[in-house]
C-alpha cells in the first residue's frame, strides 16, 4: 500500500499548488487563531479554488465553537475535518463529514483505547506532545508507542522532515504522513524543494519496505 501524503499549515496560494503538483494527497488548512499557520475563511477560499483535481481539503480545529465550524464548512469546500483538541466523539462526527482525531503522544495514552472510542474516525493522527502547542512544534515522539496493528488508519506526524521520512515509512508503516513545519522555510511559508525532497522520500520508504520485504 502507498504512504499516503498530507501537508499541513498553508497559507499561501502558491505553496499549495507547488504541493499539488509535486503529488500531495492533502493539504491541511488551520482555524487555529493562536496558530502562527492560521488562515482566515477569505484566505482559505482563495487556497482551495487553485487547487488541482483530486487534492483533498483538510480543515483542523482546536475545540472550536459550533458557530465557527459551520462557518467555515459552509464557506469552504472541504474533504475531511481533523479535530486537534480535547474534542469528544460526538462533536467530531457532529457535522457529517469525514474525520480524523488527532492524539499528542505521551506515556499515558492508550491509541487502542482512544480509537474504540473513535470508531468511525477516518484515521488517528498521531503527533508529539508539547505543553505550549498544538501541533508543528518540529517535535518527534517514540514509534514504539504505537500498537501494531491499530483499530484505525494511523497518520504519522510530529517532527517528520524530508531527513526521516523514509525511515518513518518503513519503521511505522503508517497509512499516511503529515508534515508542516519540516517543509517549511519560515512558518506558515512551505520550501517548494523540502516539499519535493519529503515526497520523494516517502516513496523511497515505500519502494524500499517492499523490496526488503520480498528478500
Amino acid at each position: 500500500m502507498r504512504t499516503r501524503v498530507k501537508i499541513c499549515g498553508f497559507t499561501r496560494v502558491e505553496d499549495a499548488v507547488c504541493a499539488a503538483q509535486e503529488g500531495v494527497d492533502a493539504i491541511g488548512l488551520v482555524f487555529y487563531p493562536p496558530s502562527p499557520r492560521h488562515v482566515t475563511i477569505a484566505q482559505a477560499r482563495k487556497i482551495v479554488a487553485a487547487l488541482p483535481a483530486f487534492t483533498s481539503v483538510v480543515a483542523l480545529f482546536v475545540d472550536e465553537l459550533d458557530t465557527n465550524i459551520r462557518d467555515v464548512l459552509n464557506q469552504v469546500s472541504v474533504d475531511c475535518i481533523q479535530f486537534h483538541g480535547d474534542e469528544p466523539p460526538e462533536v467530531c462526527r457532529h457535522y457529517g463529514k469525514p474525520y480524523i482525531k488527532a492524539l499528542r503522544m505521551q506515556a499515558n495514552v492508550d491509541v487502542s483505547e482512544v480509537a474504540a472510542r473513535y470508531v468511525d474516525a477516518a484515521g488517528l493522527l498521531l503527533d508529539a506532545y508539547h505543553p505550549g502547542a498544538q501541533g508543528g512544534t518540529g517535535s518527534c515522539f517514540d514509534w514504539e508507542m504505537i500498537p501494531r496493528p491499530c483499530p484505525l488508519p494511523i497518520i504519522l506526524a510530529g517532527g517528520l522532515e524530508p531527513a526521516n521520512a523514509s525511515a518513518a515509512v518503513k519503521a511505522v508503516r503508517p497509512y499516511a504522513v503529515d508534515v508542516s513545519s519540516g517543509v517549511e522555510a519560515d512558518k506558515g511559508v512551505k520550501d517548494a524543494a523540502k516539499i519535493a525532497a519529503f515526497i520523494q522520500k516517502v516513496n523511497e520508504g515505500d519502494r524500499s519496505y517492499y523490496y526488503d520485504a520480498t528478500l
